[in-house]
């Protein structure tokens, strides 16, 4: 079960290809608390440019990446070294890493090896690309909400 920002649950399956608007606005608060000791890294295709995924790194996993060439990063959830692609084959090769101005985020550009970067997969059962494969669009009970402040005045669609 995870938990989404007004305290409620869902299934991984509602959350990961529902339509229904569920983020997690205390992800990272909870990040905090477990003082992980990790800073988000954005992966992108070094050629498209699609970003695939976010996720976290630490010293333990950025050390790794630059090491093997191969994007490795820390899991939040299993509190664990995560190799992409060691179960299932979709690696990431670096191409490049990069860092932001006030060095608390990187951003690492990647080759992709396998099917996909997302451990989800699409209607067709393939593995998806990347993991940003929904949209925010208003709802039809948007007229009863006209400001749009309402969760419920928005939907996730499929791209």
């Amino acid at each position: 079960m995870n938990r989404n920002d007004t305290g409620s649950s869902s299934s991984t399956a509602d959350l990961e290809e529902g339509t229904a608007l569920m983020l997690d606005f205390n992800k990272l608060q909870d990040i905090v608390k477990g003082e992980a000791g990790v800073i988000p890294v954005a992966v992108q295709d070094a050629e498209t440019k699609e970003v695939l995924i976010v996720a976290y790194v630490n010293r333990e996993a950025l050390a790794y990446t630059l090491s093997h060439g191969v994007a490795a990063f820390w899991s939040t959830s299993r509190d664990e070294l995560w190799i992409k692609g060691a179960t299932s084959g979709d690696k990431l090769e670096l191409v490049d890493v990069r860092v932001n101005c006030e060095q608390n985020s990187l951003l690492y550009l990647v080759r992709p090896l396998g099917a996909g970067a997302c451990h989800t997969s699409g209607a067709d059962g393939n593995a998806r690309s990347g993991c940003y494969y929904r949209r925010i669009e208003r709802s039809d009970s948007a007229d009863d909400d006209p400001g749009g402040r309402s969760a419920t005045s928005w939907q996730l669609t499929f791209v």
